[in-house]
């Protein structure tokens, strides 16, 4: 009888492509862009890794499986292989099956041998996957890619290049399995909300950036494993990135976390734009978007206007302050208008005042990034801070 294994794999799940906007601009928020920076060849995986989990799982040579996940795991820290996470799983498994074969031993029985064994792989397996990864940890998946089924990854720096870096972790609710789309949806919505606390600037975050996520399986979801972990890589899950793209409050100052908090009030009521992207099609649920956009407006003007600037940042703020005031107006009118035409005359008016090349000078007396991201148009934060959706590429989740 063979013990059904402690986990899944992980497989990706497709990240909703953003499409353009009939407005002429893409979706507001912050976007992720490429750089062309190619992986290196991942290392290989070690051997005894993999007979340790083998062995601990068929449960026959348990003790055989704690020494095995041991050697491996000196050779791997030697040698630079990949196999971290299977050797630990190994060892873990096998000393638990030992601790459990002893106990069949003296008390007997093998229904209670078996039920003992599934137990101990729910605790072995934590969350119920074989490897874990933390939010700021860099890694290399075995093949380089970020699509299809992950066993293991091997933690890099974050330096050098790498398939993958994480920016987040959450713990999904219990219950019985959701499904494949569920998981995936709840993914998408979350991932995306917290790469904001992770990477503050939109304009430095290079073109080929994309959004990814590690999710349970079926199975290893009836082992307790609810953990989803969001993931930046390349937007076609192979050619790596190079470098944290982490920007916070541990890397960011006063003054440059001021400047970009007050834009992301404005991002976050850009992106809960209506449903239906024409206005002709719902009037009513594009006038109260633009209500809440001029309200966002001036709050952002407030966050800018009560902060204590540096000395050269003063003159290019407040010519900023300036063209926010006037594009509020222009929202607030638009929240008025009951003619589509009159709407669009606004809206138009308002993005033509909040042009992100306006906000340059800003930056660059900030010291922030100062080329705004390619193919702007009169997107991303409407005074320039922000970025277009989550990347055009398709981001995607991978099971675990």
């Amino acid at each position: 009888m063979e013990t059904p294994p402690p986990d899944g794999p992980r497989q990706p799940q497709p990240y909703p492509p953003q499409g353009p906007d009939p407005y002429g601009y893409r979706p507001w928020g912050h976007g992720w862009y490429p750089y062309n920076n190619p992986a290196p060849a991942p290392a290989p995986v070690n051997g005894l890794a993999v007979g340790a989990l083998v062995l601990s799982l068929l449960c026959f040579l348990p003790l055989v499986g704690l020494v095995l996940g041991a050697v491996a795991l000196g050779q791997i820290r030697r040698k630079g292989e990949r196999g971290k996470g299977m050797a630990i799983a190994g060892m873990v498994l096998s000393g638990t099956g030992t601790v459990i074969l002893a106990l069949v031993l003296t008390v007997g029985g093998a229904a209670g041998f078996w039920k003992g064994v599934e137990e101990g792989a729910r605790e072995a397996g934590g969350s119920g996957s074989t490897f874990s990864v933390d939010e700021g940890e860099c890694f290399d998946t075995e093949g380089g890619s970020l699509e299809g089924m992950a066993y293991d990854v091997d933690e890099v720096p974050c330096e050098g290049g790498h398939d993958a870096e994480v920016f987040a972790n959450f713990e999904m609710a219990g219950g019985g399995f959701p499904g494949d789309d569920a998981i995936t949806d709840i993914a998408d919505d979350k991932c995306y909300t917290l790469r904001y606390a992770y990477a503050v600037d939109a304009w430095a975050i290079p073109h080929d950036v994309d959004i990814y996520y590690f999710t349970p399986t079926r199975d290893s979801w009836s082992f307790g494993d609810r953990e989803v972990s969001c993931l930046f890589g390349n937007v076609d899950g192979k050619s790596g990135l190079t470098g944290s793209l982490r920007q916070d409050r541990s890397s960011l100052d006063a003054d440059q976390l001021a400047y970009l908090e007050a834009a992301r009030v404005l991002d976050e009521a850009m992106d809960s734009a209506p449903g239906e992207p024409y206005v002709e099609d719902d009037l009513p649920g594009h006038r109260k978007w633009a209500g809440r956009v001029s309200g966002a407006l001036a709050e952002q003007i407030g966050m800018l206007r009560g902060h204590e600037w540096p000395e050269g940042a003063k003159k290019p703020v407040t010519t900023i302050v300036g063209d926010l005031e006037s594009a509020k107006e222009e929202w607030a009118k638009a929240a008025k208008t009951s003619d589509v035409d009159t709407f669009y005359e606004h809206y138009g008016a308002a993005l033509d005042l909040t042009d992100a090349k306006k906000t340059v000078g800003a930056r660059k007396a900030l010291d922030l990034a100062t080329t705004p991201p390619a193919e702007y148009e009169y997107e991303d934060e409407s005074e320039g801070d922000g970025g277009g959706g989550a990347g055009d590429g398709s981001g995607g989740g991978v099971e675990v």
